[in-house]
This record gives C-alpha cells, sequence and structure tokens, in this order.
C-alpha cells in the first residue's frame, strides 16, 4: 500500500507540474481511475498468488502420497519374497524302510550295430567275438569271407545304489547287471532275441571296506577309454570283475590307497593245447594293492599283485608264484578337461587272465616234468581325447599285449598259442541332448601265434546309447 501510495503521488506531482490549472481537475480524475485499475491488478495478482501457493501445497501433499505408496509396495513386494516358499529340490532317488535307505537307479540302454571283415576265416555266429572286440577269437590261417553285419542290445545296463546311515557310519550297497557276459547264447537272431540277464558287479559298503564282486583293485578304471565297442582296446588293458574283500585308506592330499584279497582262479593250460583250462585248485586268495593319485591334473594309479598258481589232479600237484604292476592314469590337457590322454602299462608273471580278458594262459603245464611254467605278459594302452565342441568328440586309441613262454616249452608245443595282439582304433560321437549318445568307431586288429600264423579284423560299428 506504501508504494502505491508513493506512485500516486509522483503521478499526480508529474500531473500538476504539467498540466494547465484548467485541466487539474481532468488530472484529478484520471489518477482517481489510475488508482482504481492498480487495486483491480493488484487483488487479482493477489488471487493468482493465493492459487500458486495452494496448487504447490497439493502438488507437495500428492507427491508425499505417492512416495508413502511406493514404500509400502516395496515393503509388500520384499514381504512377499521373503515369504515365498523356496523352490523344491531336485530329489535324487527314493527312501525306503524305517532305516531311511536311499535308493538310486540308473544305467543306460545302447544298441550297436557292426560290420566285422576278418581276413582268416568267420567268427561262430552269437559268440562273444561277434558281440565286441575280443582278439583271442580272431581266426588265422583260414580263408578270408564276406563281411559279418550283427545288430545286438546286449551291453544294455542297469544298476542300483544303496545308502543308509546308520549310527554315524555309511553302508551302502550297489548291484549292476547287464545282458552281454551271461555265460551260452540264451537267445537266437532268428526269432525272440531274447538274453538272460547277468551279473556284473555287487558289493557292501560300510564305511572303507568293501565287499562283494567288483572290478579287481588290480585294475585302474579311469584309463578305459570311451568307445562303442564292449571293452575297446581289449588286450591292452587290465579287465577282472571278481568277488574281493577290500579295504581303502586316505593317506594323504589327493592319495588313497587299496588292498584286498580276490578270488583266486588258475587260468592255465596243458603243453600242446592251447584251450584254457580253470582247474580251481587254488588254495590262497590272490592279493591286490593300488594307489590312486587325484589331482587338478588328471589322476595316477600304480597297483600291484601277486598270487599262487596251483595245479592238482590225479596225484600231480605243483605251484607257482604269480606277480604283476601296472602304472596308469588320466590327464587333463586343457583346463574345461575336454581333452584328455589315457593309458595303461601292464608286465608280470602268471597274470594272464587279468590282462586282456586271458588272451594268454595264466602258466602253461609241462607234459614231461609235470610242473607249471608261468607266462610272461607284458601289454599296454594310450586313448587321446578330443573335444571338438561341448557335444561332439572324438577318441584315438591303441593297445598291444606280447605273451613269452618259458625256454623250458618247446616252440613246436607252444605253435597254436597266442604270441601277441595289437589294434588301432577312432571315433567320433556326438551327443544331440543331454545322456543321449550317437556314435561311430573304425577298428583294425591283429592276433598272431608263436608259430608266426596270424589273422586281422576290421570293423564298423555304430552305438546309440541313452543313459539315466
Amino acid at each position: 500500500m506504501q508504494k502505491r501510495t508513493i506512485f500516486a503521488w509522483l503521478l499526480a506531482g508529474v500531473a500538476t507540474a504539467t498540466l494547465m490549472p484548467a485541466d487539474a481537475q481532468a488530472a484529478t480524475d484520471k489518477e482517481n481511475q489510475l488508482e482504481a485499475r492498480i487495486e483491480a491488478l493488484e487483488r487479482a495478482f493477489g488471487s493468482l498468488q493465493g492459487e500458486l501457493s495452494s496448487t504447490k501445497a497439493e502438488n507437495a501433499e500428492l507427491r508425499l502420497a505417492v512416495a508413502k505408496a511406493d514404500t509400502k509396495a516395496t515393503e509388500a513386494a520384499s514381504m512377499a519374497q521373503a515369504n515365498k516358499p523356496a523352490p523344491a529340490p531336485i530329489v535324487d532317488g527314493f527312501t525306503v524302510g524305517n532305516g531311511g535307505t536311499r535308493i538310486k537307479l540308473g544305467g543306460f540302454l545302447k544298441t550297436v550295430a557292426s560290420f566285422s571283415r576278418w581276413s582268416d576265416g568267420d567268427v561262430a555266429a552269437n559268440t562273444l567275438g561277434r558281440d565286441f572286440y575280443l582278439p583271442q577269437s580272431i581266426p588265422v590261417g583260414g580263408v578270408r569271407e564276406s563281411t559279418d553285419n550283427d545288430f545286438s542290445a546286449k551291453q544294455t545296463r542297469l544298476w542300483m545304489n544303496l545308502e543308509t546311515q546308520v549310527a554315524g557310519h555309511t553302508l551302502k550297497g550297489y548291484i549292476e547287471t547287464d545282458f552281454q557276459t551271461a555265460a551260452g547264447t540264451q537267445g537266437t537272431e532268428r526269432t525272440t532275441n531274447g538274453y538272460d540277464l547277468a551279473l556284473r558287479r555287487v558289493f557292501v559298503q560300510y564305511d572303507k571296506l568293501t565287499i562283494g564282486q567288483d572290478w579287481s583293485t588290480f585294475q585302474f578304471v579311469g584309463a578305459l577309454p570311451e568307445s562303442t565297442d564292449f571293452v575297446g582296446p581289449t588286450e591292452g588293458t587290465v579287465f577282472v570283475r571278481q568277488p574281493l574283500v577290500r579295504y581303502s585308506m586316505p593317506i594323504g592330499k589327493g592319495l588313497v590307497i587299496h588292498a584286498s584279497v580276490e578270488n583266486p582262479e588258475t587260468a592255465m593250460a596243458n603243453q600242446g593245447a592251447p584251450a584254457l583250462i580253470e582247474n580251481d585248485d587254488d588254495s590262497l586268495p590272490d592279493f591286490a594293492a593300488r594307489l590312486n593319485y587325484n589331482a587338478s591334473f588328471g589322476e595316477l594309479s600304480l597297483a600291484g599283485l601277486l598270487r599262487q598258481l596251483s595245479f592238482d589232479n590225479g596225484g600231480i600237484h605243483d605251484e607257482v608264484t604269480g606277480y604283476g604292476a601296472s602304472v596308469a592314469g588320466k590327464i587333463f590337457l586343457d583346463s574345461a578337461k575336454r581333452y584328455d590322454l589315457r593309458f595303461m602299462a601292464t608286465y608280470g608273471q602268471g597274470i594272464g587272465r587279468y590282462v586282456g580278458i586271458n588272451f594268454a594262459p595264466d602258466a602253461v603245464l609241462a607234459t614231461g616234468t609235470n610242473q607249471l611254467r608261468n607266462v610272461e605278459t607284458i601289454a599296454g594302452l594310450a586313448a587321446l581325447r578330443l573335444g571338438w565342441t561341448p557335444k561332439l568328440r572324438s577318441t584315438l586309441m591303441a593297445s598291444y599285449q606280447e605273451a613269452d613262454y618259458a625256454s623250458g616249452l618247446s616252440a613246436a608245443s607252444t605253435a597254436a598259442f597266442n604270441k601277441s595282439a595289437w589294434s588301432v582304433a577312432g571315433n567320433l560321437f556326438w551327443s544331440p541332448a543331454a545322456g543321449f549318445d550317437l556314435g561311430v568307431e573304425y577298428r583294425h586288429g591283429v592276433r598272431r601265434l608263436v608259430s608266426g600264423v596270424d589273422g586281422k579284423l576290421d570293423r564298423v560299428e555304430f552305438a546309440a546309447k541313452y543313459s539315466f
């Protein structure tokens, strides 16, 4: 109001100084009109200021309400997430009984189609040599025949694993079967192709003690390469499953020692007759031990075997000591573990049935002296795994075995015995889905007798496998 009065007096002064006295009344009227208009403008301006202040207050209240709503929504979402039940864990197996025994089932379904051609004859239908690579079954000294085609699902495998916690101890059981190793033909390819279920492994583990049938402690299973075949580099590998009692004890970081007593069985042959004989005259178990070392670069194994070979028949009795050593391993060649090198080297006397599925006998009974003569065996394998992509991989493998017969046995009397075998193979596997493998493999194998006569096998094999 003070500013308005001053403004009015200034206008009046200006008007008085510039207008003639005759115009004084008119100037006064103009002043009054101007003052009235100023008052009207001031009232309008004040009204606008009030509305603006009201709007600002309303906006502040609105923003506060929105902020409170956001806070409540965030708190509600957090509470809902906190109260949301955790996803159910993936259940592996099922529990039975009051003791809470956990049972897991697994295995694989496998079908193989092979095309085989032998250089010196043929192998009888429905025999092991037709189902998988068995070097001792390669014909020698015969006539080449046409290629043989075989389909088989016998390698299909089923297993069941059991585990129970008992007073702070772990009690485990395991049983594994397939249709490949049952004795005899069982089925016929002409009609049903039905084959018997065969026991592979069955054992009980109580903490560090294992009792039952399992892979021999003398064998390192980790060295076996991936193959469409049932074994793969057969002649070069230790390969035995049998009843045993084994104790396993960790002795350092990554170091475990296994010691076992295992089922004895002397696989001998008579001089002049290469057929293997299970005489079942053994009085002591076989003793085996293996030292395993696991590290980031892979696994290493050193194994030893000590056994007594026995023969007792018709008043003729003899015993001889057998022994062997085997070093094996799997070395990773990259950080992703898609590339690795696997190997095994074995030497011994009287260990024929442990190597190459009994390619050579443990011992030969000399007819002149009725004494058992040890057979010396040396064998080895190497396999390179190449992981081209996460779903595509290959393995290149080679293996060898040679048997030497005691100098007291004449060459003529052992001429028909197996002397050596070797093979090379390469494959390609593709896994279009987890647990589903498709593979193709080529193998060339050679068997040679002491006489120098040999025979060859060339085989192309296809396999489809679903593991579960």
